[in-house]
């Protein structure tokens, strides 16, 4: 604008008066100087402006549309319709206050111009141009009040959601529950690291590619339950699959949810989690279920079998010792006595499988029992010159509070046990390693709490997998003259002292029982 009067002062007003001249360069003047310097403040700098600059522009710019009007005939000025887009731009700029100040501003420059500048009378026109800049300043400064209290609540809510999606992106991240999320089409849409993990899935490989195939072949009952799911939009609310991973198969608890959409099929989320720890303790509970339950039938039988068996062996050493009896008489009651004093021996392993009790507590450093219990299985005759004890204790005291009679039980049988199934004639190395807080014993420390290590380990010929599972059985041995009961008695033995042992065993690399025992400061049966 400055310019364009600039230039109608110079080449087309040829009657322009000198203070005309004066005036439209001075305009154009200040407005070559002001707008770089607004232009700087507003892009340049990047600072924020405040309302005195704002404030400042508008009285400029009403000063130099007034003299634009002035120049170009006043009320009847084709630019005087400018004051509307003038007020509007301001009322968008300020608070309602300050666009109805600025629209008064631009009312009195525009009537002094045609009162004074021009001596015309104020009419129903005027009045009505004047109404019209009101209306348009106050109705702007509405819709924009609206606007800026309904863009800080949309910005309020995406900064919520925002936040909403951080935090729940940070828990599914973390959470060692797995989620994956297919869509409608059978391409994966989003899959948690333990899922990743747990599939064995690369989320940069897979994401929003076709994923459902690869999942039948880490699980066919997983995508079924997907297709399922996405197919007749019901939610499976918990079921055990088995999932495939690296050449072994792991049981995984499943469940999913329908993601709804308006069009096309439905996107499904699936929540697994590895439940083969809660396997392994259902297992263990059951195992002590059953050998308490043994325990007690072995000691009611134990005692009404054990009494009439002392009669019999008495009747008969009384029947051998009579004058009358011959070298049949003799040969029998000698048959009889051997076999009583064996079904004897046998009574009293049940007696004592029985009566396997915590009965001395004290503090007891592990080491020192296992090292004894060490010293006295290479005295055994099952010992042999192939066979080497490799121990491996920890430098410092590994203490609990426990029976150290059923400890070193604990130890001498697993020892022993590993000593025994050592193949003749071929070297064989029995490792025994004793420990503070392992993590080994991760997989069950909420049963065990802080735990101490026993872990004896061998290279030999390793445990079948249909017996694996009966090893802890009363009376379950596959060693010739074995009675079955020195791994029972270890179970019972970590049992009272609220510890668990675990066992696994192949035929190609052998046997590795693991014993874990609450330390010196858990002394309580965890919850």
């Amino acid at each position: 604008m400055a310019g364009g009067l600039f230039a109608g002062a110079v080449l087309a007003w040829s009657e322009a008066s000198p203070s005309q001249t004066l005036a439209t360069s001075l305009a154009s003047v200040l407005t070559l100087a002001l707008t770089p310097v607004s232009y700087w403040l507003t892009h340049v700098s990047k600072r924020p402006v405040g309302s005195n600059f704002v404030y400042a522009q508008a009285i400029f710019d009403v000063l130099l549309l007034s003299l634009v009007v002035h120049f170009t005939g006043g009320r009847e000025s084709v630019v005087a319709p400018f004051y509307i887009l003038l007020i509007s731009a301001y009322a968008l700029m300020l608070p309602l206050g300050g666009g109805l100040l600025v629209a008064a501003m631009a009312c009195m420059a525009y009537i002094a111009d045609v009162f004074w500048g021009h001596g015309t009378a104020i009419d129903t026109v005027l009045t009505l141009q004047l109404a019209i800049f009101a209306v348009v300043a106050l109705v702007v400064g509405l819709i924009t009040t609206k606007l800026t209290q309904t863009g800080v609540e949309l910005t309020t809510v995406e900064h919520a959601l925002e936040q909403l999606r951080l935090d729940t992106g940070d828990i599914l991240s973390n959470i060692p529950t797995a989620v994956l999320t297919v869509d409608g089409n059978g391409r994966l849409a989003y899959v948690n690291p333990a899922a990743e993990k747990l599939l064995a899935l690369k989320a940069n490989e897979w994401l929003e590619q076709p994923v459902m195939d690869e999942l039948g072949r880490r699980s066919g009952d997983l995508q079924k339950a997907l297709e399922r799911t996405r197919s007749y939009r019901i939610p499976v609310g918990s079921l055990e699959i088995e999932l495939r991973r690296n050449g072994e198969s792991i049981p995984v608890g499943v469940s999913t949810a329908v993601l709804d959409r308006l069009e096309g099929p439905p996107s499904v989320t699936a929540i697994m989690r590895d439940i083969s720890d809660v396997k392994r303790v259902e297992r263990l509970r059951q195992r002590t279920e059953r050998l308490e339950a043994v325990a007690e039938l072995s000691a009611s039988l134990a005692h009404e079998i054990k009494n009439p068996l002392a009669s019999i062996s008495s009747s008969v050493q009384q029947l051998k010792l009579k004058e009358a009896a011959d070298k049949d008489d003799e040969l029998l009651s000698a048959l009889i006595l051997k076999e009583a004093d064996r079904l004897s021996r046998l009574l009293s392993d049940f007696i004592d499988f029985a009566r396997v009790r915590v009965e001395r507590a004290s503090e007891v450093d592990l080491r020192d029992v296992v090292s004894h219990a060490i010293d006295v299985v290479q005295q055994h005759p099952s010992y042999r010159s192939e066979i080497e004890v490799q121990a491996k204790f920890d430098p410092d005291p590994v203490t609990l509070n426990g029976d150290e009679d059923l400890l070193y039980r604990v130890a001498a049988n697993l020892i022993l046990n590993a000593v025994q199934a050592a193949i003749p004639g071929r070297a064989t190395t029995v490792r025994v390693q004793v420990s503070n807080e392992s993590k080994e014993c991760m997989p069950v420390k909420g049963d065990v709490g802080s735990p101490v290590l026993l872990r004896v380990t061998d290279d030999g010929p390793g445990i079948e997998d249909e017996d694996l599972n009966r090893i802890f059985d009363p009376f379950f041995s596959r060693r010739r003259g074995g009675s079955g009961l020195g791994l029972a008695i270890v179970h019972r033995a970590v049992q009272e002292h609220h510890g668990t042992v675990t066992v696994t065993s192949n035929t190609q690399e052998g046997t590795d029982f693991i014993v874990c025992l609450p330390g010196v400061n858990q002394t309580q049966p965890a919850s």
